[in-house]
């Protein structure tokens, strides 16, 4: 695929053959391929583009872009996504984070420092999946303690990988959503739980639907499932968090605002549309 060629013209070939397969975004798909390939990024790897295609790195080359053409999602293939502007890795034991969650992120962040102004408060992740949400709260605020919970003992072993990596501390626990936390004192509650309705699964991108953990995306007959979950086990907390955070699929904003409200909690409702304009996350919030 890349002999005779210079690293431009085998990007060119790759993304070509990756877009008549059916492969969504295939020019950034072929790239990122291309410079875990490589061992380049940025500047570097635009620097190197008219050299001619390593001989030793072909058959590595080809390799990956036929994983890619079968479905496998790039960042499994590399093992790595950037979250908030740090390296995470993944695999297919995690959902692979999205540039939404970002903004749920910096919404805790926001409201907390808000809440708690040079405090330390004490926040939960439910459904750690890669770490991206607890490891980046610990990252950013160092003086708040951070927790996270999951059902997939694999999934926890990533999260405390990314840990590690980044230089923070998050208290892990294996089990279902609120129970292992059970007496904790909770300040702030953040969780990306699985919304999909268990129908829509089948029409989902063949990427996700076939690669990523189906408990990271089955949410019951409508995708609320677990946010009843955890409504319901708010009483095993010693308190309710101050603060709730949730990410949410399309359509769903109104119904888990709702659920929040009939639970009495906060004083103020939010919710926060993505960068499409989509409701994406609802927050309570107890002045």
């Amino acid at each position: 695929m890349a002999s005779g060629r210079s690293i431009r013209e085998a990007l060119a070939e790759a993304s070509s053959f990756l877009g008549t397969v059916g492969v969504m975004e295939p020019q950034h798909n072929a790239r990122l391929l291309l410079e875990y390939v490589l061992g380049l990024e940025g500047t570097a790897f635009y620097a190197e583009l008219g050299q001619p295609f390593p001989a030793d790195r072909a058959a590595e080359w080809a390799l990956v872009v036929n994983r890619k053409a079968a479905g496998e999602p790039a960042q499994y293939i590399i093992g790595s996504q950037e979250f908030y502007g740090r390296p995470f890795s993944v695999n297919p034991s995690v959902l692979i984070p999205r540039p939404e969650t970002e903004l749920l992120v910096e919404a805790i962040l926001q409201h907390g420092d808000l809440l708690w102004p040079g405090g330390a408060p004490r926040a939960l992740d439910i459904g750690a999946g890669s770490g991206a949400i607890s490891v980046t709260l610990a990252a950013e605020r160092p003086r708040w303690r951070v927790m996270a919970g999951d059902i997939s003992t694999a999934a926890l072993e990533v999260a405390a990988r990314n840990a590690e990596a980044n230089g923070v501390s998050v208290e892990l626990r294996d089990g279902d959503l609120l129970r292992p936390f059970a007496r904790e004192a909770v300040d702030i509650l953040v969780s990306n739980p699985p919304y999909i309705p268990a129908a829509d699964i089948a029409e989902l991108q063949p990427e996700v639907r076939d690669h990523e953990p189906r408990t990271a995306l089955d949410g019951g007959p409508d995708g609320l499932g677990p946010y009843r979950a955890m409504m319901s086990q708010l009483p095993l907390l010693a308190a309710p968090p101050r603060l709730i955070g949730f990410e949410l699929g399309m359509g769903q904003a109104r119904d888990i605002a709702r659920l929040l409200e009939e639970a009495g909690h906060w004083s103020r409702i939010v919710i926060v549309p993505d960068l499409a304009g989509i409701e994406r996350h609802v927050l309570g919030i107890a002045d």
